[in-house]
């Protein structure tokens, strides 16, 4: 018998305010003026936090932490346009979110202190998953989410976050199998910021795109220029307007890049090249977005002045909050090994305490 093509697939890619700004005015979505400064707001927040954390970090005061400058656009916009009865299910790069979603730098900060309360400050009724450090682990539990949802008749979604590393990873394959089966509610978003800690991503992977791995489950995949706050706001609202409607998942592959490094244990220039990073810095998020307000009469020097004083001082506010802190029981993370201490545990507690107090007592 001959040979004959049962199924051909094609991959669309969205761009609308390009690198150099340049505007597609007939992709443009329809956004109120309040909307559009509410998105570069957060977007601010987000890099001037990022900032302030690259200070308190290499000054000693707090630990290691993975910075989202560059990434922005993709966490803000995604989470403006989610509503209330949806779920964030996050990764380590999604500050912007986060933050748009109620949690604050105070909790970001006691977290990277060492202090797990600041990873789950926030009432169940924000619907945000605690920060996820295993690589991919976190689409599965998205997926459990939106399962259970379907299951329950709630109407939500989730969103879950993810780098081009976490792609390469079982754990992703197998959510977006189950999604797939199961049409849950869930969107995947891959923030392809070129690099997997060290691993560029042609070493990684030989897909062409990594958007198209979601042609494999059948369900619906994009990539956008994830720089781009217009693009980004029409791939996820089109996205969620599919799954409110029981439509079942997405797959986004988000392009940006990753400014600075992995966490702030990593070198970056080791690896890549300071002319790869001045290109993208050509091409990022925040600057490009406050070139379309500036068009649009929504922005200029005097408001970003304003802007930048109103973020030092909240950031002020809650690094001074977080310092002020004297109640850290040092050694907390003894109590949440086991449910019952075992004979070991407890040894290693006394040993731990005894040396802090021989610390003390040298200092």
């Amino acid at each position: 018998m001959p040979r004959e093509t049962i199924a051909e697939f094609g991959l669309e890619h969205l761009q609308i305010l390009d690198d150099t700004g340049k505007l597609d005015a007939k992709l443009e979505p329809k956004l109120d003026d309040a909307h559009l400064l509410e998105i570069y707001r957060y977007m601010m927040l987000a890099r001037e936090s990022d900032k302030r954390m690259l200070n308190l970090q290499r000054q000693g005061r707090i630990g290691t932490f993975g910075p989202s400058t560059g990434q922005e656009a993709i966490a803000v916009t995604t989470a403006l346009a989610m509503n209330d009865e949806d779920w964030l299910v996050g990764a380590f790069r999604e500050l912007g979110a986060r933050l748009v979603r109620g949690e604050t730098l105070l909790g970001n900060l006691l977290l990277y202190n060492g202090c797990e309360e600041g990873n789950a400050v926030l009432p169940a009724e924000k619907r945000v998953l605690p920060i996820n450090i295993i690589v991919a682990s976190q689409n599965l539990q998205a997926v459990g989410l939106g399962y259970a949802m379907k299951h329950q008749g709630d109407k939500g979604a989730v969103v879950s976050f993810m780098g081009d590393g976490a792609t390469s990873e079982g754990d992703f394959h197998e959510a977006l199998n189950f999604a797939s089966v199961w049409r849950a509610p869930v969107i995947f978003i891959s923030q392809n910021n070129q690099w997997a800690i060290s691993v560029p991503r042609e070493k990684q992977m030989h897909s062409q795109t990594i958007a198209q791995k979601g042609i494999a489950y059948d369900m619906p995949c994009i990539q956008v220029d994830g720089n781009d706050v217009l693009a980004m706001h029409v791939a996820v609202t089109e996205a969620l307007d599919r799954a409110h409607a029981g439509e079942g998942p997405t797959l986004i592959e988000a392009v940006t890049y990753r400014l600075m490094m992995h966490t702030t244990a990593d070198d970056p220039r080791k690896y890549r090249s300071e002319e790869e990073e001045n290109e993208w810095w050509e091409k990022e998020p925040i600057k490009r977005f406050r070139g379309y307000l500036e068009k649009k009469g929504l922005w200029d020097d005097k408001r970003e002045e304003a802007l930048l004083a109103e973020l030092k001082a909240q950031i002020d506010t809650d690094v001074k909050e977080f310092e002020s802190r004297t109640d850290f029981k040092v050694d907390a993370p003894f109590d949440y090994v086991y449910a019952e201490e075992p004979a070991e545990i407890a040894q290693q507690r006394t040993e731990f305490l005894e040396s802090i107090g021989k610390e003390a007592n040298h200092g």
